[in-house]
């Protein structure tokens, strides 16, 4: 594929006292990877030469001064490489959480999205941050996603979605206490989750994507008797989805009680399911794949992905850390930066 046809995809290295570095020297080894995107890489120079010290191999890559430059390369047979300083080494404990740490987490990726704002990356693809280091280094909000969704100027619902494989998860709620869930369920809620996973799967390539949308209370509430959120949210809000018009035919399904709906869907009845809140859908994807799920950061003006495991610190330096996961983060956003890049992939 010419190089202009290729999406631009940014990789970060993700928290430098974890296993991102690792991660992402593995998959820049894998050959196959620039026939996916134009890639490039952006970060600590000592943290690069680490992660590939630790994971035993070595990338080249073409040093490149500005993100803006990335688009025009003719030459993408290896990944672009932008050097910067965010964080000292003697600064950063190997498996511990830091602020030192955290702040480079938010500076590198601040910068990767002032690129997409300005047109010169599609998609951001980062390795594993620590919500409590970024934190400490200066977020100000409850996790990653809500600092990008105001970073990039997101007014409309937003969420995170999960992934495993072709199966797709959106929650209504996310971190918030379980006592507290039944409050955060509306039908314009819902409408927004399942529409923004449905939209997001056609980005991603699938042609005519199925959604199913999930019950609340035990057995979908037993007619009422267990509960009245099926009846009086959730099935509205699946019966205001089946009244619009879709680009592909009868898309959207529910609700279904939550503890049998995933194994229709792991069966290829549906390749979304709308949870209504968060461990109603991680404990589900995370048994089926848990060294493969993908976070899709939902809402956003540019696709951001990232590996659903976190940063690993009991294992970090010891060269084991697998790469699948980030593999298919990277991939998804290859992907639906393609959509955004107006090519095909």
């Amino acid at each position: 594929m010419p190089a202009s046809e290729l999406p631009v995809v940014a990789l970060t290295l993700g928290d430098p006292a974890g296993i991102g570095a690792e991660l992402i020297a593995r998959l820049l080894a894998r050959p196959e990877a620039t026939q996916h995107a134009n890639i490039v890489l952006v970060g600590d120079r000592w943290l690069w030469q680490q992660g590939q010290r630790i994971a035993g191999l070595q990338v080249q890559t073409e040093t490149i001064n500005r993100l803006a430059g990335v688009r025009s390369r003719t030459d993408t047979a290896r990944p672009a490489f932008i050097a910067v300083d965010t964080v000292a080494p003697e600064a950063v404990h190997q498996g511990q959480a830091g602020a030192p740490g955290g702040r480079s987490v938010l500076q590198v990726l601040d910068l990767c999205m002032a690129a997409a704002q300005a047109g010169a990356i599609d998609a951001i693809c980062f390795a594993p941050l620590n919500k409590q280091a970024m934190k400490l280094g200066g977020l100000r909000h409850e996790d990653e996603l809500h600092h990008f969704a105001e970073t990039l100027g997101v007014t409309g619902h937003f969420c995170e979605f999960n992934t495993l494989g072709d199966l797709w998860t959106a929650r209504i709620s996310s971190h918030v206490p379980l006592r507290d869930v039944a409050g955060h369920l509306s039908v314009e809620r819902i409408t927004q989750a399942a529409e923004l996973i449905y939209r997001a799967l056609l980005d991603s390539g699938v042609h005519a994507p199925r959604v199913a949308v999930a019950g609340l209370n035990p057995h979908n509430g037993d007619g009422g008797t267990c509960g009245r959120e099926e009846i009086d949210i959730i099935a509205p809000a699946v019966q205001a989805l089946q009244a619009r018009d879709w680009p592909t035919p009868d898309p959207f399904h529910g609700p279904f009680p939550a503890d049998t709906i995933f194994l229709k869907a792991r069966d290829g009845a549906y390749q979304a399911i709308v949870t209504m809140y968060h461990d109603q859908g991680q404990i589900a994807i995370k048994l089926l794949g848990f060294s493969r799920g993908v976070t899709v950061q939902g809402g956003l003006p540019v696709p951001i992905t990232t590996p659903a495991h976190g940063t690993a610190y009991d294992i970090a330096g010891q060269g084991k850390a697998s790469a699948e996961a980030t593999w298919q983060a990277f991939l998804i956003a290859c992907r639906m930066g393609a959509a955004r890049h107006g090519g095909s992939h």
